[in-house]
């Protein structure tokens, strides 16, 4: 009997690496290459293969373990040369352990019915995440429909949220450009807006794009099954057939179809929280309604002092309205570092009356003349206030409890998000779920990438959503973006961090083009110099904050970033010289003491 040990072999230097799964027990047979173990570092997933065949006769490690290169996995019994080795019997790829649910899990129910049709995946929702989902389960061979309650796919983000309020905040900002010309010399008399025109616009961008999407399912051959869906069991969804003529106005036509599937990708998404002390009326909106734009009110309150509030604001601002907004908290976007807010704050003073920080609404009012507010707070004004038109953006409640999880065995929190481990599935292990529906941030660019790994999973393959950072962007003018860690997060959490900043006053190119206002800031952990954070107000702030992203997730420091040649002059070489400035190297400010 020849006894051989399995070890870890190179893995890049990588010391004390995490064991995510171990894929093999006493008495079974491997072969060569077969998978032992996988390992997680900060940086990716990898599979530990076997250098040799046999059958394992003990495991020397666990789930939770800690292993470096030359580490003994197992000792298996040789089965002669490892090049012939008898092949062992193929096992299905192994299923990750479901995560243990926030909520208890429901008793699944049973259905005995037959299908209309069955599908390898079933995708939940037609949004970002969930096409992304479905093209990539469908670029795998995998048979795909999506469950979409509306007419086109793209979801939320698409149809009514971040590509339409893009659309009009483009033309906000030329206009506000242009009337800043007159301070140079050139002066353009007021802009005349035609509404019929900007909608027809902004109607016409999302048109090209759910089109664009409409045809990638085709030529993908994802069936697009338009209906609300709902779960009747862990492997069935019911689907009350839907029609629409425009987006968010569905309504279901009597007709049912049950579709079977091996797999289900929930992407359901989330909706507009409503407040219950909040009347129905016209001149009170949503973001949806503020999206419509069909009229320009003389003022309007925004209750809620986040991103989709200030970005459609921005909008109705410029195209004349004046502004004020309440906020329950101590300021305005809550992601983002103080010191970014106050640039876009004070850039943007002229467009509101009052800005109500530490204040609640209490009671909303519709009367004949318009929308009666009252406040309560440190800066609510003492008697209720008039306003032409209210527009809530107090944040987004997620779908999971109008969906039917329960009776697929799914377990939904008491506020309706859907637990997933790293693989993104549920408690039910061929359920996955992604997006807004799995918890914060509620971003479409989070969404994509969860479905990738979702759909991969759903192949066969070992994926796993470990990426470091998710950055957040306001669209504002100017734009306000920031990833990773905050210098309000590392104050929180007690880290310690050393930050750098470049003023965009000693930048050629801010001066140039009127913003230099701006700033880039960069936050690197004290210890080991890498970058773990950073942010960027001014214009194209969110165009540039990816290359922060990068910085972050490769274990860049400020040398990195700073001998990285970056083109003059522009925006962006605010990041380079931010690292110059972090090393006390930087020519465009006045002398520092270099660091050592």
């Amino acid at each position: 009997m020849s006894l051989i040990e399995l070890k870890v072999p190179d893995i890049g230097g990588h010391e004390n690496v995490d064991i995510i799964a171990v894929e093999v027990k006493a008495g079974d047979v491997v072969e060569l290459e077969q998978t032992l173990i996988t390992l997680e570092t900060d940086k990716a997933t990898m599979d530990v293969p076997a250098d040799a065949a046999g059958v394992v006769k003990e495991v020397r490690v666990k789930v939770g373990d800690k292993i470096s290169e030359g580490g003994v996995i197992a000792v298996i019994e040789a089965a002669g040369a490892a090049a012939s080795a008898p092949a062992a019997e193929t096992k299905p790829a192994p299923v990750a352990e479901a995560p243990k649910a926030a909520a208890p899990a429901p008793q699944a129910a049973n259905f005995s019915g037959s299908a209309d049709s069955e599908y390898d995946v079933v995708v939940l929702g037609g949004g970002p995440g969930g096409y992304s989902a479905a093209f990539a389960a469908a670029d795998e061979g995998l048979k795909v429909a999506i469950v979409e309650r509306y007419a086109t796919l793209g979801g939320v983000c698409l149809n009514v949220g971040c590509i339409p309020s893009k659309a009009l905040l483009h033309n906000a900002n030329v206009i506000d450009e242009v009337r800043h010309l007159a301070a140079n010399g050139i002066k353009y008399p007021e802009p005349e807006v035609n509404l019929d025109m900007l909608r027809g616009y902004k109607d016409k961008v999302i048109g090209k794009l759910t089109g664009g999407l409409a045809g990638m399912a085709k030529a993908r051959k994802v069936d697009i099954i338009q209906g609300n869906g709902q779960f009747i069991s862990p492997n069935h969804i019911e689907v009350a057939l839907t029609t629409s003529s425009e987006y968010e106005q569905a309504s279901e036509t009597g007709e049912k179809k049950v579709v079977a599937f091996k797999n289900a990708i929930i992407a359901a998404g989330s909706r507009v929280m409503n407040l219950p002390f909040i009347p129905q009326d016209p001149r009170i909106i949503d973001s949806t309604g503020a999206l419509a734009l069909k009229e320009v009110p003389k003022n309007m309150l925004i209750i809620g002092g986040g991103i989709i509030g200030l970005e459609m604001g921005t909008v109705y601002s410029t195209l004349g309205t004046r502004l004020e907004v309440v906020e329950m908290m101590d300021g305005l976007m809550q992601g983002a570092d103080r010191d970014m807010v106050k640039v876009w704050q004070k850039a943007n003073e002229h467009r509101f009356d009052r800005i109500m920080v530490n204040t609640k609404t209490v009671a909303v009012e519709a009367k004949t003349d318009g929308i009666y507010v009252t406040f309560e707070g440190e800066n609510a004004p003492k008697e209720p206030q008039r306003y032409d038109c209210v527009l809530v953006a107090a944040g987004r409640a997620p779908n999971g409890k109008l969906i039917g999880a329960e009776k697929a065995g799914v377990a939904v929190t008491e506020r309706g998000f859907i637990e997933v481990d790293k693989q993104q599935r549920t408690n039910v292990p061929h359920i996955y779920a992604i997006g807004d529906i799995v918890g914060q941030p509620m971003l479409a660019h989070k969404a994509v990438h969860e479905g990738h790994v979702a759909a991969e999973n759903c192949a066969g393959h070992k994926a796993y959503f470990d990426a470091r950072v998710i950055p957040g962007v306001a669209f504002t003018s100017p734009e306000v973006a920031w990833v990773g860690v905050t210098e309000t997060q590392a104050k929180a959490q007690g880290l310690n961090i050393t930050k750098s900043v470049f003023p965009w006053a000693a930048s050629g190119r801010a001066i140039a083009n009127g913003c230099d206002n701006g700033m880039t800031k960069l936050i690197f952990d004290a210890e080991s110099g890498r970058i773990i954070g950073g942010a960027i107000v001014g214009p194209n702030g969110g165009d540039m904050i990816g290359e922060i992203c990068l910085a972050i997730e490769m274990g860049c420091d400020a040398t990195d970033i700073g001998k990285t040649i970056h083109p003059h002059p522009t925006l962006g070489e605010s990041i380079g010289l931010a690292a110059e400035v972090a090393l006390g190297v930087c020519t465009d400010l006045p002398p520092q003491r270099k660091k050592k």
